[in-house]
């Protein structure tokens, strides 16, 4: 099996930093996107909870669909929240994407180490 990486060249985190690893792998069909923040030009876009999950969901669902995914292909989402007051509202945000195409979950409280409210992941599946 052979592995596809997208954006290996890596991405450009805040204050200009390079990151050292891709946006999303792809084998075997599953697709696996790196975790994603609310970020456009390399800059956090201040927010609260609902926008900026917005953000994180919409930045995961770009690299899906460079790499030829969709919502339906989404098995399963990793969330991060920096505070569990966050949680109703996530799902709120959630349900707008995913409400169509239920996947698997988890949601987990953390601190981050980009200064923001949430961070996003997904793992897809379409057959090879």
């Amino acid at each position: 099996m052979t592995i596809k990486r997208f954006g290996a060249d890596g991405g450009v985190g805040t204050g200009g930093q390079h990151l050292p690893f891709s946006s999303a792998i792809e084998a075997g069909g599953w697709l696996m996107v790196s975790g994603q923040t609310p970020m456009r030009d390399a800059e956090v876009v201040e927010g609260g909870i609902i926008e900026q999950s917005r953000i994180a969901i919409e930045n995961c669902i770009k690299i899906m669909t460079d790499a030829g995914y969709g919502l339906e292909h989404v098995a399963h989402v990793k969330v991060i929240l920096t505070d569990a007051r966050y949680f109703q509202s996530f799902n709120k945000v959630f349900k707008e994407f995913f409400g169509e195409h239920p996947p698997a979950r988890i949601c987990a409280v953390a601190d981050l180490v980009v200064d923001c409210k949430v961070e996003v992941d997904v793992t897809c599946y379409k057959a090879p």
